[in-house]
């Protein structure tokens, strides 16, 4: 059997080398008057053609062996496509053969040596290529363009910005290269992968001509590193802004949390009719789910579907819509993404699990977790945060318990400080904190502000001031100027009625500096339009109205019997200028708006940054009820569905 292999193989290179010859043969009898110094030029261009079609190494010798019977085994023209064929099918090492063929050559030129320094690169020896091209430079040898881009990509891959910075220096000492537009693009690239973005800008800012990827690289470095400012700048000023550049801005402004002028470049980037990828849409996704945009959702995934990367076949832009749609809180169109996939893995079940888990729909969740099980689709650590969520959210203690113990025994996921913080989050919503803090003192793990953050917003909502100080002194350790755990702990103490202990921590604050993020409620009109509202702002445009609309709303509401959670302002003040604050809540400014602003048979969908205070919990209730209208609001710990006068949350969040 070998020995029939080899006589193929034999027989494969003999038709190659054959059909080298017929053409050399036909080229010699119909060109009989041909100069031989232009005969000699049709052969190495011959030879070079054939080199192009060699897949192995036994092809590129057999061809070699024709070079040398021609003799042309100084020519380095075709020596140099040689050792470029070798090099790039990764064949052979650099020193077993094409390093051979270049000491055969008495004379290389730059570009021959440049192919060896470059097959070194291949290969990961760096320090041998820049060895090798110190030895080109003794010999006297320029350097091309091409043996700096080669050696400076290297440098930026390894992040050898010492390297780098030497290679520089002799683009500027060999002699002009530092004008020379793709040692230029290089520059800015190994700069930029070094993380000296400085460098790169001051190569850019230096270059006489500047292309598409000089602008495109350090915009897509500015937005990666979150200063949209000076990728603004740069986008502004580019002559051509090509899909990478748009893809750039959208992303980066996704990114860093600026869904809004995201979706605004997005939009422009639709009327310049530049054609959009998988990419860009991730980042539209991104800024849909962080805007909770029903809207821009469905022209997002109207745009994917016209763009042939539909859910159903593209497993990442299917768990990206998913992950959208309930974020935008439309977890009945997220459901209908998930069974129309044809191809599901763990990330799309994990993102459907999680938005389950978000909604307060612990059992689906639950359910899902076990299909995907018995569909030998192992869950990951991300999984198991949105079943563990589903199981917080749902006050399913022993459901809870059970799977965490089955993480590491059945699915080989060891738990992480995030698992522990579900776990905390889960016993505390149960009023067990005790178990909580016993669970807390006894991980493998040093717990991070997430778990105390945990058991201190437990103790808000079923007391226990001891376990809170407890809490909060690790808290004011970890996280030192976080305004949140300052105002929670003061809270517990004003609601156990230790007015003394709260002042001292509202004291502590103002001598820290410490100011509280105001409460920002959005919601979204038919058309698709964001306003936003700051609790106690009566700044916007229609303010008259909407105190109007809510001041009706409230009277409907107290005809009803409504009276409002005083407590949820454990401050030392009059009722009277408690209720004035908490009319003025964000999320009831917002939803006063979206009852002028949508249509009477819609939803109203507010997103707020805070977690929902019990008055305006039950506000949405009676609002829900008296008006006939569904609201849908996100805070930042879940969604709450409001319908005929309940929550989804069953009270319970």
């Amino acid at each position: 059997m070998v020995t029939l292999t080899r006589k193929l193989s034999t027989i494969s290179n003999l038709l190659l080398i054959s059909k080298l010859l017929k053409q050399h043969k036909q080229t010699s009898t119909t060109t009989t008057l041909i100069p031989l110094s232009q005969q000699r030029s049709i052969l190495e261009s011959q030879l070079f053609n054939t080199l192009d079609h060699c897949k192995t190494l036994t092809q590129i010798k057999s061809v070699h062996a024709q070079i040398l019977r021609k003799g042309l085994e100084q020519c380095c023209y075709v020596l140099t496509k040689l050792i470029r064929v070798s090099v790039s099918l990764k064949v052979v090492q650099t020193d077993q053969y094409p390093r051979l063929v270049f000491d055969q050559v008495r004379y290389p030129n730059p570009f021959l040596w440049t192919a060896v320094i470059r097959g070194y690169i291949n290969d990961g020896f760096l320090k041998k290529a820049v060895t090798l091209y110190h030895c080109m430079r003794d010999e006297g040898i320029g350097a091309v363009s091409f043996t700096f881009t080669a050696i400076l990509k290297a440098c930026g891959d390894v992040k050898d910005v010492n390297l780098g910075m030497q290679i520089h220096a002799h683009t500027i000492l060999v002699g002009g290269f530092e004008l020379n537009l793709f040692v230029g693009n290089t520059l800015i690239d190994m700069y930029v992968k070094c993380g000296v973005l400085e460098l790169g800008r001051r190569v850019f800012d230096e270059m006489p001509v500047r292309d598409e990827i000089s602008w495109t690289e350090l915009i897509v470095a500015y937005a990666k590193c979150g200063d949209m400012a000076s990728a603004t700048q740069l986008f502004d000023g580019s002559p051509v802004k090509d899909m990478v550049c748009w893809t750039a801005m959208v992303n980066g402004f996704a990114q860093n949390s600026l869904p809004r002028e995201a979706l605004s470049y997005f939009e422009r980037m639709q009327d310049s009719g530049i054609q959009t990828d998988e990419v860009t849409l991730i980042g539209v996704i991104s800024a849909c789910a962080q805007l909770g945009a029903a809207k821009y959702a469905n022209l997002v995934r109207r745009i994917i579907e016209r763009s042939n990367f539909g859910p159903k076949h593209d497993v990442i832009l299917g768990s990206a819509l998913i992950d959208m749609y309930a974020k935008c809180g439309c977890l009945d169109d997220a459901y209908d993404v998930f069974k129309a996939m044809k191809d599901k893995n763990v990330y799309s079940y994990s993102s459907m699990i999680s938005g389950f888990a978000v909604h307060g729909r612990a059992q689906l969740a639950i359910q899902l977790f076990h299909e995907m099980v018995q569909k030998n689709v192992t869950p990951n650590k991300v999984t198991f945060i949105g079943v563990l969520t589903a199981c917080s959210h749902g006050g399913m203690v022993e459901q809870g318990r059970k799977i965490f113990s089955s993480m590491e025994e059945f699915y080989g996921v060891t738990p992480s400080v995030d698992h522990y913080t579900c776990m905390v989050d889960l016993l505390g919503r149960a009023g067990l904190l005790k178990d909580a803090l016993e669970l807390i003192q006894k991980m493998p793990v040093k717990p991070h502000g997430g778990v105390w953050g945990a058991l201190l917003g437990a103790c808000r909502v079923h007391g226990y001031p001891g376990i809170a100080q407890i809490a909060a002194s690790h808290l004011f350790e970890l996280e030192p100027d976080s305004i949140a755990n300052y105002i929670l702990m003061s809270h517990i103490f004003a609601s156990a009625g230790m007015w003394e202990d709260a002042s001292r921590i509202r004291k502590l604050m103002r001598k820290k500096g410490l100011q509280k993020n105001p409460g920002c409620s959005m919601v979204e009109t038919d058309k698709g339009v964001i306003h936003e509202f700051f609790s106690g702002d009566m700044s916007h445009p229609n303010a008259s109205e909407i105190k109007k609309t809510l001041m009706n709303l409230l009277e409907r509401l107290t005809a009803h019997g409504h009276q409002p959670i005083l407590s949820s302002l454990p401050y030392d003040m009059s009722d009277e200028e408690k209720k004035h604050i908490l009319v003025t809540h964000s999320e009831k400014l917002a939803l006063a708006f979206g009852l002028l602003n949508t249509s009477p048979d819609s939803a109203i969908r507010i997103v707020k940054n805070l977690r929902i205070c019990e008055d305006c919990h039950l506000f949405m209730c009676g609002a829900s009820k008296v008006t006939g209208r569904e609201i849908i609001m996100r805070d930042n710990i879940r969604f709450h569905h409001f319908r005929n006068g309940t929550c989804s949350c069953d009270n319970f969040w």
